[in-house]
């Protein structure tokens, strides 16, 4: 079995991580300075690094993430049984309202927010699903 992994830079550890364990309802796996793991599924962790940290690593060969912040830079894409629901309930500790939850063109009722780093989240549902 593969496991994946997505990690966000952010600017700030501990608030991203009140942040996604408040609106996800998961402890982590794992919190040291310096990386956050949520166990999302038997095969996908939710990461939450420094910015700082990780230009460690990056060096001057791309640009510092931190000059992206407030630009786009991944989605989320979450399937949950209330997208409405789950969308205020991220608005209400902290994101900002991109899009309330529609059906749309894909068959698939979807809500978009941004983290307090500008990530964006989809909450989805498939419609098309029995």
């Amino acid at each position: 079995m593969t496991t994946v992994q997505i990690i966000l830079y952010v600017k700030d550890q501990q608030r991203s991580r009140d942040f996604y364990v408040t609106l996800l309802g998961i402890q982590p796996r794992l919190d040291v300075p310096g990386m956050t793991e949520i166990q999302l599924t038997s095969s996908c962790i939710l990461g939450l690094m420094p910015e700082s940290g990780i230009v460690k690593i990056l060096g001057d060969k791309v640009p510092a993430p931190a000059t992206g912040n407030g630009i786009p830079r991944c989605e989320l894409y979450l399937f949950c049984e209330q997208p409405a629901l789950m969308l205020e309930k991220a608005v209400g500790i902290g994101a900002t309202l991109i899009s309330p939850a529609l059906e749309r063109d894909w068959g698939h009722t979807v809500g978009y927010c941004a983290d307090p780093d500008g990530h964006i989240i989809a909450f989805t549902k498939n419609n098309q699903v029995a």
